[in-house]
């Protein structure tokens, strides 16, 4: 019998150097035969230190993270929205709260909490005021995002893929017998998808009805010097019953879409951090993770011809 194991015939020829020493000896004064012999017969009787032999000829075996560590591992991240969206949006978000809750207290006057809140803000001057700062915020945020999408490669992009196209009707009689059962395969969807579009056309067209009805009646006398009364008064109704949807829209379809969907609660944090992860971006953008990839792959292969 013979010890291949180049780590375990090293161990063992250390033991035995060792015994050999306490007895004034070493393997020099011994020959091949007796040095095999002696490694053989060390190696059967080391039983003691059998577990410190296995561990250092082992190949270490890689430790599987805790589960603590699994959920600390950073899922990659992709860019949804740019700092500059976000603060359009941040703007436009705090535009709309403050309009609501002065605007709606007018419409319902007669409720016990629009006197409450009316009084809160210092009574109906103070609300009104308060309503024109919003309206102001609006207007400036409405005319910039104009101006965003008018000079700026991104916006002019995001602009064209908003537009709806026949593809959004299919993909909502898709996602309709998704929901239903009636497939198994879901709609697939690039940058934004039908709910998206939704989202920001009917913000749109909303802007254009509150801002244009909102300043015939904050500049009233103006308006009353070339255009008749009957007109103002179609500019009150639509700048309230707008407002009344509106707020629907914002409640009960954006919110629910962003933050109470049970995919999102209890909150989507891309309106803070910009960013939605590989998971969020293969579920709900899927056309757009599979553009990405063949990016990737289209830059790597430049560079790899380059070098």
């Amino acid at each position: 019998m013979e010890i291949t194991d180049p780590k375990l015939k090293e161990i063992l020829l250390a033991e035995l150097r060792q015994r050999l020493k306490t007895r004034g000896l070493s393997d020099s004064d011994l020959t091949e035969e007796q040095l095999g012999q002696m490694l053989i017969e060390l190696s059967a009787g080391l039983e003691r230190k059998a577990d410190q032999i296995a561990e250092a000829i082992k190949p270490p075996t890689p430790e599987a993270p805790a589960p603590e560590k699994l959920s600390k591992v950073k899922e990659e991240q992709f860019l949804r929205l740019s700092l500059n969206l976000r603060l359009q949006h941040f703007v436009m978000l705090s535009s709309i709260v403050i309009l609501i809750i002065t605007g709606l207290p007018l419409k319902f006057h007669d409720a016990a909490i629009s006197h409450v809140i009316i009084t809160f803000f210092g009574g109906i001057t103070n609300s009104a005021w308060i309503h024109r700062f919003g309206a102001t915020g609006l207007i400036g945020v409405g005319l910039f995002h104009l101006l965003y999408t008018v000079f700026t490669v991104t916006g002019r992009r995001d602009f064209m893929l908003l537009l709806p196209k026949p593809q959004d009707l299919k993909d909502y009689v898709k996602q309709i017998k998704y929901f239903l059962g009636m497939t198994e395969e879901k709609a697939k969807f690039g940058r934004f998808s039908y709910i998206e579009k939704f989202d920001y056309w009917a913000v749109y067209w909303g802007m254009i009805i509150m801002i244009g009805s909102g300043l015939m009646l904050w500049f009233e006398s103006f308006v009353m010097s070339f255009l008749p009364k009957f007109i103002l008064d179609i500019a009150k109704e639509a700048h309230s019953d707008e407002a009344m949807l509106a707020t629907l829209a914002i409640v009960i379809w954006h919110f629910y879409n962003v933050h109470l969907n049970p995919h999102k609660f209890p909150m989507s944090k891309t309106w803070i951090t910009g960013k939605i992860s590989k998971h969020e971006m293969m579920d709900e953008h899927s056309l757009e993770y599979e553009e990405i990839l063949k990016t990737r792959t289209g830059d790597e292969a430049v560079k790899g011809g380059r070098s």
